[in-house]
């Protein structure tokens, strides 16, 4: 099992500095992989984070958010379009980097939709997505339904869901990406909805329910981590934690991070390796009990 962080954890910058500051810091936090948020992926110097992740000995993941105007779920063929488009950049970025993964919101707009998802806008997502993943797998790239709360997406809010439309897409090199935080909001328990997904979980997101420093809220971490054993789940595991005084101004405005949790990247980081690590030990060792 590979830990990584969110790059915005470190940087609210892509640039190269800002790509090189957050590769640095993964490493000297302890963790194997850093999560880069492809919101803006024509911009992304693939080439230098290429070199710069062989240098430093890391891994990379990628994930984003689409909008209105990328919407799969939209009405509007162009939208729709302008996505699928977007998505398949984004693949070749993450193949670029030598990276495996590509996952987020890839589904929707990342965004308080103020009425339910259409059959036939989900219907649309579900056929685009399919494609992608021919793109994907090509790559070698595994592509990632991130389920997220009713406020970040109306299409899937639950694991149940998630499988459902899974099963719509029907690629082997789509799956599954739980995230801790959004699960607190949504899911009965933190346990069950890892076993429901079980094979089908290709990625995850640690967070906590305020997005700060992981132990000091209210998610339930030991139901989770248990349930990720028991499963003998094996990919990524990566810890997303946002304060504005960090993430770029976007992104903070689309999550609504009003308040700063914390202001010192480098301690908030490895002590969520320590957390993570310590949390995956904890469960191995119930085997010795």
């Amino acid at each position: 099992m590979k830990i990584g962080a969110h790059a915005q954890v470190f940087t609210g910058r892509l640039d190269a500095k800002g790509i090189e500051a957050a590769i640095d810091a993964t490493r000297r936090a302890g963790f194997d992989i850093v999560e880069f948020p492809l919101m803006d992926p024509k911009n992304f110097d693939a080439a230098l984070a290429a070199r710069l992740l062989a240098a430093r000995g890391i891994e990379a993941t990628a994930s984003l958010g689409l909008t209105a105007a990328t919407d799969l779920t939209s009405p509007d063929p162009a939208a729709w379009r302008a996505g699928e488009e977007m998505l398949g950049e984004c693949i070749d970025i993450v193949h670029a980097m030598g990276g495996s993964h590509l996952t987020g919101v890839i589904y929707s707009a990342m965004q308080k939709y103020m009425a339910p998802s259409t059959p036939e806008g989900v219907g649309n997502a579900a056929v685009a997505l399919h494609r992608l993943g021919d793109r994907a797998a090509a790559k070698g790239v595994r592509l990632g339904l991130e389920i997220v709360n009713r406020y970040e997406s109306n299409v899937v809010n639950t694991a149940r869901a998630g499988l459902e439309l899974l099963r719509a897409i029907d690629h082997e090199a789509v799956s599954l990406h739980l995230d801790t935080y959004h699960m607190n909001i949504e899911e009965t328990d933190l346990w069950q909805p890892v076993l429901d997904a079980g094979d089908d979980l290709g990625y995850v997101h640690i967070g906590e329910s305020h997005r700060g420093y992981l132990g000091s809220g209210t998610v339930d971490f030991d139901a989770f981590f248990g349930a990720l054993a028991r499963t003998a789940y094996d990919g990524p595991v990566v810890f997303e934690s946002f304060s504005s005084a960090i993430v770029s101004a976007e992104l903070s405005n689309t999550l609504g991070v009003w308040r700063d949790l914390w202001d010192d990247s480098d301690d908030l980081a490895a002590h969520a390796n320590a957390f993570i690590r310590g949390r995956i030990r904890s469960v191995e060792t119930t085997s010795l009990h």
